[in-house]
């Protein structure tokens, strides 16, 4: 079994996933982001780093899922690969923050390693407003995220609305998680696994 969560910056994937992965025993698998290298460059300055910094995280996220398709065991993945090529690069060509041609290499090396792709079993997308993005941001205290332009993260969302939307690879479950805290409330936190199971299993839910 192989569930990946995706979202903007800030909206919790990183903590839903280790809660998932201790409720149903199943291994967690992490982004790391701090390990690019040219993370804080790229936040300091967008256009002359975007390339680098797509092109870094496209390898590591390559080396993930392989790592998760030969271990053999159920897995919940924090972000996919999917939102590298079909969000932040072109939100960063939209934003002119990445050059026509460097657009254009990175997306059809993409392409290629999407033939060597499988798609996970449930995806699971966290929806926020940027006001709670922005308070889960401070909440984090990563300097670098602090640093995001508020602009950046608007468009972000937009794209991510889109891909939801046109996202037809398998299972897909949006939560928003405006209207939940499933972190501090037991509660939301069973609200979310009931869905799951629902998704995955075909169990009936109350939850609407």
């Amino acid at each position: 079994m192989h569930i990946a969560i995706a979202g903007n910056i800030g909206v919790g994937k990183t903590t839903l996933t280790g809660m998932l992965a201790k409720h149903y025993g199943w291994e967690a698998n992490y982004e790391v982001v701090d390990d690019n290298p040219y993370l804080n460059d790229f936040y300091q300055d967008m256009k002359a780093w975007a390339f680098n910094v797509q092109i870094s995280y496209l390898h590591s996220r390559l080396q993930r899922i392989m790592s998760i398709r030969n271990s053999g065991k159920d897995v919940i993945q924090d972000r996919t690969i999917y939102e590298d090529a079909y969000i932040f690069a072109p939100n960063l060509h939209g934003m002119k923050l990445m050059a026509t041609r460097d657009f254009e290499t990175y997306f059809s090396l993409f392409q290629q390693v999407e033939q060597l792709l499988q798609a996970p079993d449930l995806l699971i997308y966290l929806k926020a407003s940027i006001p709670t993005l922005v308070k889960r941001i401070q909440c984090k205290g990563r300097e670098y995220e602090n640093a995001i332009r508020i602009d950046y993260l608007e468009s972000l969302n937009r794209r991510y609305e889109t891909w939801v939307k046109s996202y037809d690879l398998g299972k897909i479950l949006v939560i928003d998680t405006d209207s939940i805290n499933f972190i501090d409330n037991p509660d939301d936190f069973s609200k979310i696994v009931n869905k799951i199971d629902a998704e995955l299993y075909g169990l009936f839910t109350n939850e609407q």
